[in-house]
């Protein structure tokens, strides 16, 4: 491999190592050419001696040549102040020759003064041109900040986009539109003149808008929603109208604004300075989005992951008028996504594809990126050419359930009550219908707080969730606090998070979904959630404070009925739960074949069930 050039970068050093070589050579040269400064009288005994040679006389000075004692080749420099007025009399008398001007001095005053001069001005602007590359400049301030790909730059196409067949397939009349813009001219119909692609972080918003740009072969302006906002009143306004007069030079393009909501939050919050000048970048954006024609053809493009909290005035019709919902990917999505990006690693021949996609409901096309780039570098990690199936269901326990721990040292109590409460999860799960399959259980600490975790992999998409689902996944999730009591007679903190995600599912049940009796089909739910974002602050409903009560008693109710449930089956299964939980006491992780067999074997004999 060729060595590594080093890169040299300018220094603050050497502008001041220039300056004192400067300096030196000032010195050096005024050395040289310094005349030595002698009384009037000292010059007439010179003159009398015979030791000047040639002179320069003007009305105030008199310069130059003596000679050295012992070197009559040698001169040296000389000026005196003129006394004598009638001093042409006198010189006559001697060898000397004079004139009436001084030598010249442009030599001396070159390098003197003219060179330093010219030095510390080609210091100044390689510094101007430096901040101007990097920071743009005083006088760049109000110039846009937009990285431009031209057509041959962007190498991005859809075949690089997998998983968001719709979307694609919405834009698909942008393309044509920017490569035949006179088809649509002649029918007398016009392209959107902005288009709002929505969806969750990660989702790939931004690589479908570079796909766009590759698939039409045109400039591609890409910047974010936040370098239009400065500290500077009017720097917002004055680079978004820089924007567009540089985007209609290099019609037709695609103009990208990543993170939207940066720039176009709803107006009329606040009244502080930075408030004011984001609600002027906005003004100014809306008025440019009015006043370009659509048939320049340029498009506008922008990307968020908040449509709830954007100005109403950017959504209307003539601006932001199409919305482009990029989603998470189904499960033949998520297949396609990582088919891409195996492209870029070396893989076992007979990898079940399908089955990773199973694996990993929800995520999105970086979360699968990174869960190939995870697979990857395990695979290094145990020195092997190829990574198996074996690294990418690793690679997915580490982003569900984070990093194992080996070395937490858990005593053997704890560990003992890990391993029941997570074969109690397990069996509660195998035991009812409707549940996810469970696929692997471990009792290796993981992430910050996690001991040990129950993996269920979900066979395919649900869209729709029946009541009885909901109570069995209730019951899943209260297993394992259900088998601490029977086989301790005592309960544990471990349980925390079960319960916090058995009482979110009950208490949507009882307020949003209309699956209580006593309260019927009402919905008692505050605002609705934003789009995207997770789940919020519960809002309060509108309803009484005996309505809340009533509330409160059903999802008390719903716990406690699914909890007495999961206790009859691990009653009914105590045998199963014992030898469960000694196997993975002894193995640390058991998958999901094994604990289905483990059901289907023969009852163990009454030793083996008192011992457990």
């Amino acid at each position: 491999m060729a060595p590594m050039q080093k890169q040299h970068k300018f220094s603050l050093w050497y502008v001041l190592l220039g300056i004192w070589v400067v300096v030196l050579a000032q010195n050096f040269i005024s050395s040289m050419y310094a005349a030595q400064v002698i009384p009037y009288s000292q010059f007439l005994n010179l003159l009398k001696a015979g030791k000047v040679t040639e002179i320069a006389i003007t009305a105030n000075q008199i310069q130059g040549k003596m000679k050295v004692d012992g070197t009559p080749s040698d001169y040296k420099l000389f000026k005196t102040v003129r006394v004598d007025p009638d001093l042409s009399k006198m010189l006559e008398q001697y060898p000397v020759t004079f004139k009436g001007e001084i030598e010249s001095t442009f030599l001396r005053d070159l390098f003197s003064w003219i060179f330093p001069l010219l030095l510390f001005f080609g210091v100044w602007y390689f510094l101007m041109k430096r901040m101007g590359g990097q920071q743009a400049g005083f006088m760049t301030l109000g110039k846009n900040k937009a990285k431009i790909y031209m057509e041959n730059e962007l190498n991005v196409t859809f075949a690089d986009v997998a998983g968001v067949d719709e979307a694609k397939q919405e834009l698909v009349e942008v393309i044509e539109f920017l490569k035949t813009p006179g088809k649509f001219a002649e029918i007398g119909g016009r392209i959107p003149r902005g288009i709002l692609l929505v969806g969750p972080p990660g989702s790939g918003k931004t690589l479908l808008a570079k796909a766009v740009a590759g698939e039409s072969g045109v400039p591609f302006f890409s910047l974010s929603g936040s370098e239009f906002v400065e500290m500077f009143v009017g720097l917002g306004a004055a680079r978004v109208r820089d924007l567009f007069v540089q985007a209609k030079e290099k019609a037709p393009c695609i103009i990208f604004i990543d993170e939207l909501d940066a720039l176009g939050k709803a107006r009329g919050f606040g009244a502080m300075g930075g408030h004011d000048e984001r609600e002027q970048t906005l003004n100014q954006l809306l008025v440019e989005m009015d006043g370009f024609d659509p048939k320049v053809g340029v498009i506008l493009m922008a990307a968020t992951n908040r449509p709830e909290i954007l100005d109403p005035a950017l959504l209307r019709p003539g601006r932001f008028d199409r919305h482009v919902l990029v989603d998470r990917p189904d499960k033949q999505g998520r297949e396609q996504i990582l088919r891409v990006h195996m492209k870029k690693i070396k893989t076992v021949p007979d990898l079940d594809v399908e089955r990773l996609a199973n694996m990993t409901p929800g995520m999105v096309g970086a979360d699968l990126a990174n869960l190939v780039n995870e697979a990857a570098l395990l695979a290094v990690r145990r020195d092997k050419v190829e990574v198996g199936m074996a690294e990418f269901e690793e690679a997915v326990e580490r982003i569900v359930a984070g990093l194992e721990k080996k070395n937490r040292l858990i005593n053997r109590n704890e560990r003992e009550t890990v391993a029941y409460h997570e074969m109690g999860h397990a069996l509660v799960a195998l035991s009812l219908p409707g549940t996810d399959p469970v696929q692997k259980i471990s009792i290796i600490p993981r992430g910050i707080a996690a001991l040990g975790y129950t993996m269920q992999v979900p066979t395919e998409d649900r869209f729709l969730m029946r009541k009885t689902e909901l109570e069995n996944k209730i019951a899943s999730l209260l297993g394992g606090r259900a088998a601490e009591e029977i086989v301790f007679g005592d309960i544990s903190t471990g349980a925390h998070n079960d319960l916090a995600r058995a009482t979110d599912i009950a208490r949507s049940m009882i307020r949003e979904y209309g699956m209580s009796e006593k309260l019927g089909q009402v919905y008692l739910a505050g605002e609705k959630k934003p789009l995207f974002l997770g789940v919020p602050p519960q809002e309060a409903g509108n309803y009484s404070e005996a309505t809340a009560e009533i509330i409160d008693g059903e999802i008390r109710e719903t716990i406690r009925r699914e909890y007495e449930r999961a206790l009859m089956i691990l009653r009914e299964k105590r045998e199963i739960l014992s030898r469960g939980a000694r196997l993975l006491l002894e193995r640390e992780k058991i998958d999901g074949e094994e604990i289905r067999a483990l059901m289907e074997s023969p009852a163990a004999s009454p030793a083996t069930a008192a011992t457990g």
